[in-house]
């Protein structure tokens, strides 16, 4: 690490090289998954339904997903340490499309809760390994903005997929989980052809894999993961969850939520690159301090809105904030682990995943025995205390040809 002294000149934005093309491999991949699962979520409790599934066993089928992501994640570093982060991340993708494979064709709820956990375990075997891998090939002062492309991709699957999911859902309930395995190989045949490579761009010569222990004594790894634990939460638990039964008691019909989220779901789309930039140019801890601060008034000021059209706003407010916490908390991992995967990465993505397993049911807790306010205001402590947190980092804004620039 170097300091950057007085008469440090920051690089210009032309003379930046544009990202690997492994950044935009992984993007296309994981817009083609995002894509899939927009396809099968709207349809899923639908499909489920037919088994004779009520509200409670859809419920553990949703949940379920998630909690053998969680399960499965802490084998994720050894694996791809072991055998490869490529092979590892194909063999997630394939797991995922075995799992919709057979959703499409199966007989019996208890079939149905088996073949989605074993999509839980692919889904994180892809995403931790697509992690690493884009931190490994992102030169250090470009981390930002390949989280952003990376994110970009994910984000504009998962604004499509809705759409054509209830499309094929007119020709077959079964069709949308077909539709997934096929998006599923193709994903898996993309990245087995182009992402060939063994580049390290952006792993510290010298520097050997990071391990967990000394992580969890670095303040960036901290805040990086805090930020993740308050996105799980509030996606899931509050937009996901909450967000839809307050619009419904309002007395819109679901077609309004569906509005809400794809409007927001724009708006992130489209700062999400940029947000990247920040990033990278501005620093990691302005846009820690900038996407925890916009995302916490948003998250707060929902707690007295009582019409559709405020809350599409601030749902839009909020999108503006989390597409920075889209690539600025990435970014800082990346620095942290100095661009080698490990237990950190699968860590890292674990805190997103226990705020959406917890989030969701604390939530409904808190809405129906205090408040619906109340329930809003738990998301809002959790990003205010990740905005303290961000507070307390350095600034550190990468250099072209340097593996890092600290301005204190």
């Amino acid at each position: 690490m170097t300091t950057a002294g007085p008469g440090s000149v920051p690089p210009v934005a032309a003379a930046q090289p544009g990202l690997p093309r492994e950044v935009y491999v992984l993007s296309v991949v994981g817009g083609c998954v995002m894509l899939g699962l927009g396809l099968v979520l709207p349809v899923l409790p639908v499909y489920a339904a037919t088994f004779g599934a009520g509200p409670t066993q859809i419920g553990v089928l949703v949940a379920l997903f998630a909690l053998m992501r969680l399960a499965a994640s802490p084998f994720c570093g050894r694996l791809g340490a072991r055998f490869g982060e490529r092979r590892v991340l194909v063999a997630g993708l394939l797991l995922c499309a075995l799992s919709s494979a057979l959703t499409a064709f199966a007989g019996s709820y208890g079939q149905l809760l088996a073949f989605r956990g074993l999509g839980g375990v692919g889904s994180v075997l892809f995403s931790v390994s697509a992690l690493a891998t884009l931190l490994a090939v992102a030169p250090t002062d470009r981390r930002g903005r390949a989280s952003a492309v990376f994110e970009a991709g994910f984000l504009l699957g998962g604004i499509c997929g809705p759409a054509l999911g209830g499309f094929l859902a007119l020709i077959s309930l079964s069709a949308p989980f077909v539709a997934y395995a096929v998006l599923l190989l193709t994903a898996a045949a993309l990245t087995s052809a182009v992402l060939r490579t063994h580049r390290t761009a952006g792993a510290e010569t010298g520097r050997d894999v990071v391990r967990l222990p000394v992580l969890l004594r670095d303040r960036r790894y901290l805040v990086a993961c805090l930020a993740a634990l308050a996105q799980g939460w509030v996606l899931f638990g509050l937009r996901g969850a909450l967000v839809p039964t307050v619009i419904v008691a309002w007395r819109h019909d679901v077609t309004w939520v569906g509005w809400a989220f794809t409007t927001s779901a724009v708006v992130q789309a489209l700062l999400i690159v940029p947000a990247g930039r920040v990033a990278d140019g501005a620093g990691r801890r302005p846009a820690m301090i900038v996407g925890t601060g916009v995302a916490t008034a948003a998250i707060t000021a929902l707690v007295f809105v009582d019409t559709y059209a405020w809350l599409v706003v601030l749902l839009c407010v909020y999108a503006a904030g989390s597409a920075l916490l889209g690539a600025a908390p990435a970014a800082l991992l990346g620095d942290v682990v100095a661009g080698r995967s490990g237990s950190g990465v699968a860590v890292f993505s674990m805190c997103t995943d226990v705020g959406a397993v917890v989030g969701p049911v604390v939530v409904g807790i808190v809405a129906e025995r205090v408040s619906v306010p109340a329930a809003f205001g738990s998301g809002a402590a959790l990003l205010a205390v990740a905005f303290v947190a961000s507070w307390t980092l350095t600034t550190v804004r990468p250099r072209v040809g340097q593996h890092e620039g600290v301005d204190r």
